[in-house]
């Protein structure tokens, strides 16, 4: 499976970030989350900006660090001028 589920997972562990509480915020069934979580499935392209928008609501420096680790890069916007 792809880095987006390895990088929720430690995103929601570190953060202590539930499945059920992304789920909620997100608006879509606890057990899509749990697949990403336990990488049985990768989320769709078109679901990532909705977990770093989730994510953000949430607390922003988990959405942060969720970009840094799926993209392996630092975020855009953490980079010096």
């Amino acid at each position: 499976m792809g880095r987006a589920g390895k990088a929720l997972r430690q995103v929601l562990t570190t953060y202590g970030i539930s499945q059920n509480r992304l789920a909620v915020v997100m608006g879509v069934n606890r057990a899509t989350v749990n697949q990403w979580f336990n990488e049985t499935r990768d989320p769709l392209a078109e679901s990532i900006p909705d977990i770093v928008t989730a994510l953000e609501t949430l607390n922003e420096a988990a959405a942060k660090e969720f970009i840094v680790l799926y993209l392996g890069r630092i975020a855009q916007d953490d980079e010096p001028s």
